[in-house]
C-alpha cells in the first residue's frame, strides 16, 4: 500500500487520536468503535511502513513518524475542512478561528475578548471549546484547533514535552485566592491566614487521593477533608455561597462570584502564583488568528488592570 492511497478517514482518526490521548478518548469523541478506529491507524501505519503512535500505559504519543505524518496531514485536513466551509458559505471574508480555552478563562475573559472582536473584526468568526491544559496542547500539536489559553502553576514548565517548544505568552499572572462563604468566620477580614485552613471542608474538582486536587490550597500539611467534587467553576462557587465548604480561585474569577461569596488572598505562606498563556504552534499565524490574540491581549489587559 502506498501512502499516497492514505484515506482522509484515517487521517483524522491519526488527529483525534493524537489529540485525545487514547483510542478510547478518539472513539467517543469520532463517535467510532475502538476497534474501528485500531484499524484506521493500523491501515495508516501499514502505509507510513512505521510505527506512529508509541502505546504506554498513561495512552499514547506520535513517534518521530508520527509527528512527520501528523504534520502533513494536518495541512491536508485543514484545507479540505476550509473548502468545505467556503463550500457552504459558512465563513466571513475574515476567516475562521478554532479557540481552546480553560474554564477559568471561558467564565470571564473569553466573552469579553469575543465581544470586543465581533465589535472591530465582524468578519473573523471564532469557534471554541472547553478543555484541559494536556488536552488542549495535544490539541494544537494535532491541529484541530488554532490558539489556545493554557494555564500554568509554579514552577512554570511548559505545557508539554514535545521537542519543538509551544509558542507561549503570559497574558496575566496573578495570585490565587480563597474562596469563602460569606458567613463563614474566615470571611470577616479582608485575608485569610494560611494557618487558618486547617480543618476546613474543601470543595474539589477532584476526589481525594489523585494527583491534582484543584480547588484544595496548595500545600497543605494535612490530608484535606474534601466534602464535595465539581468541574465547573460556577458550581463550585454555588456550593461555597451556599455554605458547604471553601474552594480556591483565580484572582481574575474573582468578578464572577455569586452573592455570598467573598473572594480573599491567603497570607502566612508561600505565594500561589497562575499564569494565563496564549499558546500557539511555533511560526507566524494567519491573520484571523492573530486578530483574536490581540483581543485576548486586550481582555486580559483589562481583567488585570480592573479592581
Amino acid at each position: 500500500m502506498d501512502f499516497t492511497d492514505v484515506s482522509l478517514t484515517a487521517l483524522r482518526v491519526l488527529r483525534a487520536v493524537a489529540e485525545q490521548g487514547t483510542f478510547t478518548a478518539a472513539a467517543a469523541s469520532l463517535g467510532y468503535t475502538q476497534s474501528a478506529v485500531s484499524r484506521q491507524i493500523a491501515s495508516v501505519e501499514r502505509a507510513a511502513g512505521a510505527t506512529l503512535l508509541e502505546r504506554r500505559r498513561d495512552g499514547v504519543r506520535l513517534t518521530a513518524a508520527g509527528r512527520v505524518v501528523m504534520r502533513r496531514a494536518t495541512v491536508v485536513l485543514n484545507e479540505i475542512d476550509a473548502t468545505a466551509r467556503e463550500l457552504s458559505d459558512m465563513p466571513g471574508p475574515g476567516g475562521t478561528v478554532r479557540l481552546g480555552w480553560l474554564p477559568s478563562a471561558g467564565t470571564t475573559l473569553v466573552p469579553y475578548a469575543l465581544a470586543a472582536l465581533r465589535t472591530s473584526d465582524p468578519h473573523v468568526r471564532v469557534v471554541s471549546r472547553e478543555g484541559t491544559t494536556p488536552a488542549l496542547a495535544r490539541a494544537l500539536r494535532a491541529g484541530s484547533i488554532d490558539i489556545a489559553l493554557l494555564a500554568s502553576a509554579p514552577p512554570f514548565r511548559a505545557p508539554d514535552d514535545e521537542s519543538q517548544p509551544l509558542a507561549l505568552e503570559t497574558l496575566t499572572e496573578r495570585a490565587l485566592c480563597l474562596a469563602v462563604p460569606a458567613a463563614h468566620p474566615l470571611a470577616r477580614g479582608e485575608f485569610v491566614d494560611v494557618a487558618d485552613l486547617r480543618g476546613q471542608q474543601w470543595i474539589a474538582a477532584s476526589p481525594s487521593g489523585t494527583d491534582r486536587l484543584m480547588g484544595v490550597w496548595p500545600g497543605l500539611d494535612e490530608r484535606p477533608e474534601i466534602v464535595h467534587t465539581a468541574r465547573d467553576w460556577l458550581a463550585k462557587l454555588h456550593l461555597v455561597a451556599a455554605g458547604c465548604g471553601l474552594t480556591t480561585v483565580p484572582a481574575g474569577l474573582a468578578a464572577a462570584a455569586p452573592p455570598g461569596v467573598r473572594v480573599l488572598p491567603v497570607r502566612g505562606g508561600p505565594q500561589e502564583q497562575r499564569r494565563l498563556l496564549l499558546a500557539r504552534l511555533p511560526g507566524p499565524s494567519a491573520e484571523p488568528v492573530v486578530r483574536l490574540a490581540a483581543a485576548l491581549r486586550t481582555a486580559a489587559l483589562g481583567a488585570t488592570s480592573g479592581p
